[in-house]
């Protein structure tokens, strides 16, 4: 919990100016609704014995002057603050974005929640947003009012203590009482159902996410009812915290305002010996009680304070817990070499997901000259991408060695590698966005006549000039708007729009229709030459282009050789050909 805390109060110290500015002028608001009843309170009482109206004066100024003061500095110390937790939050936001950016995908797929489940998307989202958002409670309801009740508990004690110190010590007794014992309950109280609360919401933004994104899928196997009732019991869960929150809350509001009057009436009982002994003036009677009164507007807070502790903690550490996770690809300090060439060479590559578990890739060699392209196929599961993601240092590797123009790839920061390369993978992301934003994803500031040079290479264009509003034609989310076909095109449209010197297809031409793979085959053969190109593939059509086939299985390289060595041969790749081939026929 500490850690957790004090990371939260390092984000508010570059602020800590406009934080004192805040705290002041919520002293001062504080100190003028005391001021304001206290004055009132005195002027009814003086104005009872009939004085001079001279005499009056400065009350009905202060009256006044208080007034105008409270609302003013009130509505500029809540301006002040929340203006505060808004940068904050932003901040906050930004900061788990950066700081979970180099986590993906390698390190991410490694991490587990309490339930021992990989996170997920739903609940991701769920903790940049939602927890992001209840740890404004921390800089708006923590911070500031800890510091002002503390300045008005001094600044009461002098007041009181000037007429008679008694008065002082029942002030300061209830003051611990509503300022510390009832915070301390209310956390107690609320602890455990604000941090469920905060699990559930995540568990329940994850489900929710994860059924709209493969709502297809349950309504096709007819699971609508059972995805309804999982939600529902977690709505149900959700609304148990919430309520039992809501109920401690009224507690330990009607609690604290108890403790308001109980504290005026032991005031106004002591008061009253003095004045019948002649040791304080009547007329000041009810200006102490209504000052008391007054003054418990700093403390009284401090309740709700401790009652949103508990999910402020909860939301802190379920960010906490993902950005301490260190990264599985860590940048030198030294600047990326100059590569001499393009070329890509891997030598005897050996790599494992996990300790305990077996090879995916086992001693793996390759050789990629820049503008040479080399082919790599087998059944699913042998490794292909694996090698894929190893050149785009998703992963590292610790045995064997890949070298990129001369210098190994270790030696290369990330994103100085990534701008090398272009993949085109069977599953790309595509955004809910336009087209041309799609395709520009690869290169921003291309032209139109880039973009349709692009699409053209990719056998795109002709569908998108088709579509009522072309390139500005919307493609929902993931592009569901689109078929599995046209989505590849898309991305194989930024493959060519980057113009990356590298080269990566995996499974690029998956989800295309015969002819139009042959066609983009085709183009592709000149758009290969002048590339370094790898190409993964289960599919067997097209790779007479390449100028070396390596067929993997089980993680090793069992045969390797151009395309009519490898039919000579009668082994693995002859019999995935003959397969295929009698599949289409």
């Amino acid at each position: 919990m500490k850690g957790s805390l004090w990371k939260l109060a390092s984000f508010a110290l570059p602020l800590k100016g406009r934080i004192g500015l805040a705290i002041l002028l919520g002293c001062i608001t504080v100190g003028s609704g005391i001021g304001l009843l206290a004055t009132s309170a005195y002027l009814i009482s003086a104005a009872a014995l009939h004085p001079s109206i001279a005499v009056l004066e400065i009350a009905i100024v202060g009256v006044r002057f208080f007034g105008i003061t409270r609302g003013i500095c009130r509505y500029l110390e809540r301006y002040v603050s929340h203006h505060i937790a808004f940068q904050l939050l932003a901040k906050l936001r930004v900061w788990f974005f950066q700081a979970l950016e180099p986590l993906a995908p390698a390190r991410l797929m490694q991490l587990k929640n309490d339930q021992n489940n990989v996170y997920a998307s739903g609940d991701l989202l769920s903790r940049v947003v939602a927890d992001v958002e209840i740890l404004q409670n921390f800089y708006v309801r923590v911070i500031a009012p800890i510091v002002v009740a503390g300045c008005v508990a001094i600044a009461m004690w002098f007041f009181l203590s000037s007429f008679h110190v008694s008065f002082a010590i029942i002030l300061l007794t209830f003051y611990l009482l509503v300022g510390v014992g009832l915070p301390l309950v209310t956390y107690c109280l609320s602890r455990r159902s604000g941090q469920r609360s905060v699990v559930t919401q995540g568990k329940l933004h994850q489900y929710i996410v994860d059924g709209l994104q493969g709502m297809a899928d349950v309504v096709a196997f007819g699971r609508e009812r059972s995805q309804l009732a999982r939600i529902e019991q977690m709505n149900e869960e959700l609304a148990d915290s919430q309520t039992r929150l809501a109920w401690i809350g009224g507690m330990q509001g009607a609690v604290g305002q108890l403790c308001v009057n109980l504290t005026t009436w032991t005031i106004l009982l002591v008061a009253i010996p003095f004045i019948r002994h002649g040791e304080l003036d009547g007329m000041y009677l009810a200006l102490l009680c209504l000052a008391t009164m007054a003054s418990f507007e700093a403390v009284l807070p401090l309740s709700a304070t401790a009652q949103s502790l508990g999910s402020t903690v909860a939301a802190s550490r379920r960010l906490t817990e993902i950005i301490h996770a260190q990264p599985t690809i860590l940048d030198g300090v030294r600047a990326s070499p100059t590569p001499l060439h393009y070329g890509l060479e891997v030598q005897n590559l050996s790599f494992c997901y996990d300790k305990n578990e077996p090879y995916v890739v086992d001693n793996v060699s390759l050789n990629i000259p820049q503008g040479h392209c080399v082919a790599l196929v087998g059944p699913s599961g042998s490794g292909k991408s694996t090698v894929a993601n190893l050149l785009l240092r998703f992963w590292e590797y610790e045995e064997g060695q890949i070298m990129l123009g001369s210098y190994n790839l270790q030696m290369y920061h990330q994103d100085d590698i990534r701008r090398l390369v272009s993949v085109v993978s069977q599953d790309t992301h595509l955004f809910n966005m336009t087209i041309r934003a799609n395709i520009l994803l690869a290169k921003p500031q291309a032209n139109q006549d880039e973009l349709e040079w692009a699409a053209r290479q990719a056998q795109l264009h002709d569908f998108v000039v088709a579509l009522p509003h072309g390139y500005d034609t919307l493609i929902g989310e993931q592009g569901l708007c689109l078929s599995g076909g046209e989505r590849q095109r898309i991305a194989l449209a930024r493959a060519f729009l980057k113009q990356a010197p590298i080269l990566i297809l995996d499974e690029a031409t998956s989800h295309l229709d015969p002819l139009t793979e042959r066609a983009l085959l085709q183009t592709m053969r000149t758009f290969i030459q002048q590339h370094t190109t790898l190409l993964i593939t289960h599919h067997l059509i097209g790779l007479e282009m390449a100028d070396e086939i390596l067929v993997m299985d089980k993680g090793r390289i069992r045969e390797r050789g151009a395309h009519h060595e490898l039919m000579q041969l009668e082994g693995l790749f002859w019999r995935m050909s003959r397969l295929q081939s009698q599949g289409l026929t």
